[in-house]
């Protein structure tokens, strides 16, 4: 078969590194790809949200399948206009794609058909949600832009000002524009947090091996909140008991209740979830594969990707086998200096030889943000690659994890050198 994969980063990366392993697997494009996919794929220098041109590149090349791997894309309705041509795709189509791309849409729905979730209200008037912030009077609060802001648009405000400072940041200054329309203002939850990607075909929901990820930029979980810095599965604190509950209590009737409003989902379905000391709640939905996550999960996975995707498509779910192993795995992400807020492109990448490390048994270097340029690979977004191991062990998956990252260099590099600490107090 030949696929297209839209998007260009290490997400898409581990999805065709994957989807390769697929005997049905032919050709693989990714639009727009970077640097490193290129050693994988073809690339296509296409936006992802560049509608108009990614479906009249796809009609003009014939694809047989196409993965849309981005949340922009899909919200924007890249799988309802690929289905208009005759191209099946992996991902929901724009109207199930809302339980990511609004936050309201999404905890009004977790409100009507009760699932557990944090208690929250909705504003679109700056004065009226911190008025709403103060009687409440209770700190941290959470102010969540409605819409898309990549990954970055939680505020978790510590104090009053810190909530006024947020809400001005989201609704007057419009950091990440129209997404700031409307606000939700959230109660803080305490306890783990849990990763829960899962397939489903509109009916049926198949869950894969939890993670953890580690948003903030700085050891010990301080800094800025980032796209992610590392991640490792499974989750020690997501037992089976855990994974029975949320199954009966969050996943089933987020199932039933897209399909109740009309708009089933299929593709992959994202759970954020937090144990609190009330049961498992969910933090957030994501409609596609989270990133840095798929980096850890994929590699785990023994079912054949391109089958499970397309029974996601064909609404065969129920019959097909998604069968992960008993190992663990480990991903750090190499970011630039500065990141998340301003950081330098362009300096060169050594240490892999076709954008992976030679002689490094088990382990997989995923590409964010590289490009090529005649010096060779270099660096071209704030997370530059992924480095995953996997082993039969969590701390043997870290120890050879971040024993590769030592052969990799470029100017300012920046990682946690504490990925995996609190999974691994967890396992004591």
């Amino acid at each position: 078969m030949k696929i297209l994969v839209v998007g260009g980063g290490g997400r898409e990366h581990a999805i065709i590194r994957k989807l390769k392993q697929s005997p049905q697997c032919g050709e693989i494009w990714c639009a727009p790809g970077n640097g490193g996919i290129a050693c994988d794929a073809k690339c296509k220098n296409i936006k992802a949200t560049d509608l108009d041109g990614m479906v009249a590149f796809a009609k003009e090349e014939g694809f047989d399948y196409a993965v849309v791997a981005q949340d922009d894309p899909l919200a924007l309705g890249m799988v309802d206009r690929l289905a208009e041509i005759g191209i099946p795709s992996f991902g929901p189509n724009a109207a199930a794609a809302r339980i990511e791309a609004s936050k309201v849409f999404s905890k009004d729905l977790m409100k009507k058909y009760h699932i557990p979730t944090a208690d929250y209200a909705v504003f679109n008037d700056p004065a009226k949600a911190m008025q709403y912030i103060e009687q409440r009077g209770k700190y941290p609060v959470v102010v969540k832009a409605d819409g898309l802001a990549l990954g970055k648009g939680v505020l978790i405000c510590q104090t009053e000002q810190e909530a006024r400072e947020g809400l001005k940041e989201i609704m007057l200054d419009k950091k990440f524009g129209a997404s700031g329309n409307q606000v939700v203002v959230e109660e803080f939850l305490t306890g783990p947090e849990v990763s829960v990607l899962s397939f489903a075909d509109g009916k049926t929901v198949k869950p894969m091996v939890s993670s953890m990820d580690h948003k903030r930029a700085l050891d010990g979980d301080q800094g800025l909140n980032t796209g992610g810095m590392g991640t490792v599965a499974p989750n020690p604190y997501y037992t089976p008991e855990m994974a029975e509950r949320c199954m009966k209590e969050i996943f089933l009737p987020t199932m039933q209740a897209m399909q109740a409003e009309g708009c089933p989902f299929k593709g992959c379905l994202y759970f954020g979830l937090m144990l609190t000391p009330d049961g498992p709640k969910v933090i957030e939905y994501n409609c596609r594969f989270g990133d840095p996550e798929t980096q850890v999960v994929l590699p785990l996975l023994e079912s054949d990707l391109l089958q499970v995707m397309q029974a996601t498509t064909n609404g065969t779910l129920d019959k097909t086998e998604v069968k992960f192993s008993a190992g663990a795995a480990a991903c750090v992400i190499l970011a630039s200096g500065g990141y998340p807020v301003a950081y330098e492109k362009g300096k060169p990448i050594e240490g892999l030889t076709d954008g992976q490390l030679p002689g490094c048994k088990d382990v997989t270097v995923y590409h964010s943000g590289t490009a090529q340029a005649d010096q060779g690979l270099v660096t071209a977004g704030g997370r530059v690659l992924g480095v995953t191991a996997t082993a039969d062990t969590l701390p043997e998956a870290l120890k050879k994890a971040y024993a590769a990252t030592e052969q990799i260099h470029f100017e300012g590099m920046h990682k946690r050198t504490d990925i995996g600490a609190r999974a691994l107090n967890a396992l004591k």
